[in-house]
Order: C-alpha cells, then structure tokens, then sequence
C-alpha cells in the first residue's frame, strides 16, 4: 500500500530560523505514527506544511497523495484529514451538541450522528455550554470533531498538553482504536512516556532534523542502554567492535550511560574486560532514554554537515 505521507528534503527557513533543514518522513496507513521533540523543534510548523497552512521553502509533501503546497489540492485534503491541535478553537457559546449539528453542515451527511456517539461514549452532557467544561472534556470534543467525518488520516499537534494524567492516558489510548479501524494517526508531542504505550512507529526531531525513524518495538530492540562504572572518571570508554557501535555517552562523575545499537550484552562483556571498568549493567533502552541521547550535544545521532538527515537505516523497517 502507498503512504499516507511522504516527505522527502522538506525545508522552512523563517527569518533568522531555520525551522525545517532537510526532512525526510514516510508514514505507513494503519499505523499510530508519533513526532518526538522538544518545543520548538519544528513539530508545528510540519503539521502547518502537512495540513496546507504554511508553503514550504523547499522539498516535496504528498500527503493521501495530494500536494498540499497546491490550493485545489488542499481543499480536498481537508475534507478527508482530521486536526486536533494543543488548543482547539472552539465556540464557547454554543452545546456541546450545538458545535456538533453547526460542524455537520460542512460534511456530507452522517457526520452528526457520529459526532454524538462519540460525545455520548464520552459520556459529555450534550446540553453544556463549551465554556463550562473543563480542558479534558473540550479536548474530548475537539476529537469527536475531527473523528466524525470518518478521515482516512488524524493529525494531532501536542494534543494532551496541560491535561491530567488519567485524561492524557485515556485520550492517547483512544488512538489506539482509531488506528485498529484502519485510520492513521500521525501524533506530535513531547509526552514521551504516554506515546510510548501507542505509538507504532516514531521519529525524533531535533533543530529541524530528524536524529532517529523507525518502528518503535525494532528501535528498542536493536539499542541498549549500557551503564559503566568507572575507576577514573577521566577513562575514555572504548568503542565497541563492529557491527555494533556506540550511539550516544551521558557521562556523570565515574558513571558512564551509553546508547549501544547492536548486541548489548556482547558489547558489555567486552567493557567488562577492559582496564578502568569496575562494573557494567546493561538492558534495553527506553524511548525516553533514546530521546535524550538524540537531543544532548555530545550525541553521535547527529546528522553529518554534508547530509540532509541523520538515518539509523539498519533499525528502520524495509519498505515494499
């Protein structure tokens, strides 16, 4: 099957920023697909572009395989794409269920009858003035808008910010039934633990770069994190013998976390060793821990100055 987007050298160069510098994304149909990065990272500004809000100043976007840099392009993918961002607008003065039966006159019929199974499986009082509920429910009802034309692609930007953790969990879980329908979710957030639970497949942005792609379960896998314990901090920890290689080292004092992609233990066993190592653990990596090794300066994530984006290609899944 095609994706449902593909991106290839996406560039935005704002003034005095360089939002975008290179991306290439591939997001496959049916899948819970979740963009990690701090703020400020570029998350926004790629939905912007994936959405046809914003043009981008280079690079190739096909998302549902419409171009959404055209106008009479974007206009057809609205209509089959759903948006939630981190602070829906929404008409305070109006229901619950009068939001509903307003957004239904813009979508072909059936949309107001899946809006309310929706808002009654929330169990959300359909008689309520949206400035009367709290951030949690008016997050709830920003989804049923979205879901309720039945759109072959969800897109949401940061949508659990500022919700409480029960909420957070619940709503992301909710994904997980969007995607079992054959819907694709393509989730931005920096709530690392919560996507760890749905994501099937992720990507790290960092300064517009993405530093690491891949299916979430074959990341996690195929890296371990390795803690050594020094005699001398000032030991040098040695690099490990191919096909394995050392990702990323997060020194403090005479402990030494290190991101190893390829066979962990091998790789402990030979630390374990070498002169200067008193002890080595070592497990599988966290996404968390995999997040904090492709943001932190001394990381070996890092794209090369000649290319366009760092890939990690031998953990990223084969493509048909």
């Amino acid at each position: 099957m095609s994706d449902i987007i593909s991106i290839q050298g996406l560039e935005m160069h704002f003034r005095g920023c360089d939002a975008l510098r290179g991306i290439d994304l591939h997001v496959e149909p049916g899948t819970v697909f979740a963009l990690l990065g701090e703020n400020g990272a570029g998350k926004t500004t790629l939905i912007r572009i994936l959405t046809g809000f914003q043009r981008p100043s280079a690079g190739q976007v096909r998302v549902l395989g419409l171009d959404p840099t055209r106008s009479d392009e974007s206009l057809k993918l609205r209509q089959r794409v759903g948006y939630v961002s981190d602070a829906p607008a929404l008409y305070d003065w109006m229901t619950v269920n009068e939001i509903g039966w307003f957004a239904s006159s813009f979508y072909p019929d059936g949309y107001l009858e899946r809006y309310r199974d929706s808002i009654a499986s929330y169990e959300l009082p359909f008689d309520r003035k949206i400035k009367h509920l709290s951030k949690g429910q008016r997050a709830k009802v920003a989804l049923s808008l979205a879901l309720a034309h039945d759109p072959e692609l969800l897109i949401l930007d940061e949508p659990t910010s500022g919700l409480d953790p029960i909420v957070r969990r619940e709503f992301l879980e909710s994904m997980i039934a969007v995607a079992a329908t054959g819907r694709t979710v393509f989730l931005s957030s920096h709530q690392i633990a919560e996507v760890e639970r749905v994501a099937d497949q992720v990507a790290i942005l960092h300064r517009g770069r993405v530093h690491l792609r891949g299916n979430l379960s074959e990341l996690k896998e195929a890296i371990s994190m390795v803690t050594v314990s020094l005699t001398d901090p000032l030991i040098a920890i040695p690099e490990p013998s191919s096909p394995a290689k050392l990702l990323a080292e997060i020194r403090e004092g005479r402990q030494v976390q290190c991101v190893v992609q390829g066979d962990g233990d091998e790789v402990a066993e030979l630390w374990r060793s070498a002169s200067g190592i008193a002890h080595v653990d070592v497990r599988s990596a966290t996404l968390e821990e995999l997040f904090v090794a492709c943001t932190r300066g001394d990381s070996k994530f890092a794209p090369r100055k000649e290319t366009a984006e760092a890939r990690v290609s031998s953990m990223e899944p084969q493509r048909s």
